[in-house]
């Protein structure tokens, strides 16, 4: 995996090499790219890493200032404001789309990823591309998909070694229904919340856990406000990469090819990083004195058994056709392994 996506970034950086062809029509501009995610994480050094290379790809005529931490506003504003034409561009759980498109749900069903391979493949392929457009109906321009990572939990007031350990434990979410539902199954107490106002919310004690990838755990700093930690790797996360429809019909195609090109390259550099990055979060998490705890095969197959009925139901609820291509792309990454 590492040499097959190492070597798709090389072939992308020689293309980035390449000077501007010439007439090709790129016009100075700024573009505010915000993101929810934490300085120094792997969303954050993605999102430098698209600056660069945009610079470097119009010759300096195109600034891309990125703003994260939710500076401009928690993921939910940055989708308004780049449906209204008043933002360019933001990153976000894929997740969260499924607000204006129902279908993005089932990329949160619990336990349907095993791999990055299986990620990938489902989302750069024609189940990626179904999504795109739906957003695209939407205003919103898919660019790409990056990733968060596989989530796991955490929480200040036990270990969490068995499913039964989470009862009653009131964990924040994300802003998504399923994400509700599925630690509702689980036996918390379920708290949708943007990412931003986490710290704090921990910290006060106004919920006793949370859930995410453990790069996004260390790089906020929730392992000073949270003592265990529980690798359920429950949910993966890929990450969609929006631009605004409405500014981004403003460009010509020079512009967008240019910016397309970028994205593509940025995407297979920020997963790479991504999961570089995961392992050795677990261990700095671990060195900064958290609990970490591995389930075992048998416990997993509980916390499946327990959310089995949430991943029917919002299942039952997309585009069968959907469904269907998504779950015979698993299977068959899955026979080639």
């Amino acid at each position: 995996m590492r040499k097959t996506l190492m070597a798709a970034i090389a072939g992308l950086m020689l293309a980035s090499a390449a000077p501007l062809t010439a007439g090709a029509e790129i016009h100075e501009q700024t573009i505010r790219f915000a993101s929810a995610g934490a300085e120094g994480s792997p969303l954050v050094i993605g999102q430098r890493k698209f600056a660069e290379i945009v610079k470097e790809k119009s010759g300096g005529k195109i600034d891309v200032k990125v703003f994260p931490a939710g500076m401009l506003g928690g993921d939910l504003q940055s989708v308004a404001a780049l449906q209204g034409g008043l933002l360019q561009m933001s990153v976000m759980n894929a997740g969260l789309m499924a607000s204006l498109a129902p279908d993005f749900a089932v990329l949160d069903l619990p336990f349907l990823f095993e791999s990055t391979k299986e990620a990938d493949a489902v989302m750069d392929g024609e189940v990626g591309k179904t999504f795109a457009q739906e957003l695209t109906d939407k205003n919103l321009i898919v660019l790409a998909y990056w990733e968060l990572g596989f989530r796991n939990l955490t929480n200040s007031r036990r270990p969490v070694e068995k499913v039964d350990d989470i009862e009653g434990l009131k964990i924040r979410v994300v802003q998504s229904p399923i994400y509700l539902e599925m630690f509702q199954a689980l036996g918390a107490n379920a708290v949708p919340m943007p990412f931003p106002e986490v710290y704090t919310a921990l910290e006060t004690g106004t919920v006793d856990g949370q859930e995410n990838p453990a790069p996004s755990i260390l790089t906020a700093k929730l392992n000073e406000v949270q003592k265990y930690i529980t690798l359920t790797r429950h949910t993966y996360n890929p990450m969609v990469l929006l631009f605004s429809k409405p500014l981004w019909e403003k460009l010509d195609q020079d512009e967008k090819d240019l910016l397309q090109a970028a994205a593509t390259e940025a995407a297979a550099f920020q997963r790479q990083l991504s999961r570089d990055a995961d392992q050795k979060a677990v261990e700095a998490l671990a060195a900064s004195g958290m609990t970490v705890t591995k389930l075992p095969p048998e416990e997993v197959a509980r916390f499946r058994e327990k959310t089995k009925a949430v991943a029917e139901k919002f299942a039952a609820s997309a585009n069968p056709e959907l469904v269907k291509a998504l779950t015979e792309t698993i299977e068959r990454v899955r026979a080639e392994n």
